[in-house]
């Protein structure tokens, strides 16, 4: 059984008045249970609305989400139920921050989902931990923190909640490149640990070869490709059409392609980037 199932998914803002938009269509898709799967496309594109589907924020114009395959809306009152089981992260999630201490914003999800206090308490710990919130920043008030940290305290609450699957809308817009290096890796390693599944929405495509198996792209409201990075990646020149910038390391191996060099233009992150360059230095650098 898939984690996600999307059938035919099309949503219309503020269908039969002059404003009428398409944001997504037709959009078909299944991500199997433990995945980490990337999600990109170009600013408008329709991925932010696409995800709000995936925990019923938005009901279809038409089509079906099916979650662990169940469709979300067969019953509508129990949509909060799938609020809990498919947690959202959303873009600069650290404004949403209220509380007066970090362990009760952190607190707040798995409270509202009517656990005992011990397992809140033991959820908050859990999640502290695995975004590396150190002790002593639990009992001050989130607005005492740095970005970054509060970017971990935004984070730290959806994860407290042990969502089945994991939505993050560009969690690192906004941070340094140390800082976004740093959430990445506990993302990544928080998805190994739990063995969730995982859809991470960023407009780097450097980030999303690095930390995800297999990516989707929307373009203009449809699902243009689902597949491997490798498989995707691999349509450079149309992805570039559509606005996408391609890693500067894929575009470099290109070019030492087509001036000779014995190189895999298909190259998407720095690690293989250096294992390429390893293998044409063993053998002379050979064109």
């Amino acid at each position: 059984m898939n984690a996600i199932d999307v059938e035919h998914l099309t949503h219309i803002y503020s269908a039969g008045t002059p404003f009428e938009r398409v944001a997504i269509e037709d959009i078909s898709v299944s991500i199997g249970q433990g995945e980490m799967v990337g999600v990109i496309g170009h600013t408008g594109s329709g991925k932010s609305t696409f995800i709000q589907h995936l925990n019923g924020l938005l009901k279809p114009t038409s089509g079906t989400v099916r979650i662990g395959g169940t469709d979300i809306w067969a019953e509508p009152k129990k949509i909060r139920e799938f609020r809990f089981r498919v947690g959202l992260v959303f873009q600069y999630p650290e404004y949403q921050l209220f509380e007066e201490t970090v362990a009760r914003d952190i607190a707040f999800g798995p409270t509202n989902m009517g656990l005992s206090e011990q397992e809140v308490a033991d959820r908050v710990r859990t999640a502290a931990e695995a975004v590396e919130i150190p002790q002593e920043l639990m009992e001050r008030s989130p607005f005492e923190l740095s970005g970054r940290q509060k970017r971990r305290v935004a984070i730290a609450g959806v994860l407290a909640m042990r969502p089945e699957v994991l939505i993050l809308d560009e969690p690192t817009a906004g941070l340094d490149p140390g800082g976004r290096t740093n959430i990445l890796r506990q993302i990544g390693n928080y998805h190994r640990k739990t063995g969730n599944t995982t859809l991470l929405i960023s407009h780097s495509m450097e980030d999303i070869a690095q930390y995800t198996e297999r990516v989707m792209v929307i373009n203009d409201a449809r699902l243009f490709d689902c597949g491997t990075v490798g498989e995707v990646y691999a349509r450079t020149d149309e992805l570039v059409e559509m606005g996408l910038a391609v890693p500067q390391v894929s575009r470099i191996f290109a070019e030492l392609r087509r001036r000779g060099y014995d190189v895999d233009p298909h190259v998407y992150t720095v690690g293989a980037a250096r294992d390429e360059l390893l293998r044409l230095l063993a053998k002379g650098g050979a064109r």
